[in-house]
């Protein structure tokens, strides 16, 4: 058995890329591990003869596989497909925050805590202490609109319980 023969080479490729698959899921790698053993199956009947008829066909049972079959197996495994919701505007929507800085009175800014950072912030006009809990309404720009956490409001909030 001789290491430069290239059909046992193409075959060692194909096989070392088709178990690459265990480490580097996703359905790709297989389908190059496939092409080198097509490869090495050609040069075996003699349909191919050197590294260039071997490369062009590697190249093209690759790309004739990976369109060919990608989507089958991806319907027949599946896979860890989650969609998430992509607008910040709802998921800041009714959250609470902390008033680190007097909101108010009219259009003056304030600053409020939330998750974590400090972020500018409106009120309804009135003045809001610091120290008060608020809910956020929505963001203008990059402060958020916010409004004094009162009996009413907490008694009404979807996420206040």
């Amino acid at each position: 058995m001789e290491f430069s023969n290239p059909i046992l080479i193409w075959a060692c490729i194909g096989i070392l890329l088709m178990l690459a698959e265990i480490i580097l899921p996703g359905g790709i790698v297989i389908f190059l591990g496939a092409a080198c053993l097509i490869v090495a199956g050609a040069l075996t009947i003699g349909l191919v003869e050197g590294i260039t008829q071997s490369l062009t066909l590697w190249f093209i049972a690759s790309m004739v596989l990976l369109l060919a079959f990608r989507q089958v197996t991806q319907k027949l495994v599946g896979g860890d497909a989650h969609v998430d919701n992509t607008d910040e505007e709802l998921d800041i929507y009714n959250q609470l925050a902390i008033v680190k800085q007097t909101i108010g009175p009219a259009q003056q800014l304030g600053r409020i805590e939330f998750q974590g950072s400090e972020w500018p912030a409106l009120g309804d006009g009135s003045e809001i202490a610091a120290g008060s809990q608020v809910r956020i309404i929505c963001r203008d720009n990059i402060a958020l609109v916010v409004e004094p956490i009162t009996a009413d409001s907490e008694h009404f909030s979807p996420k206040s319980h």
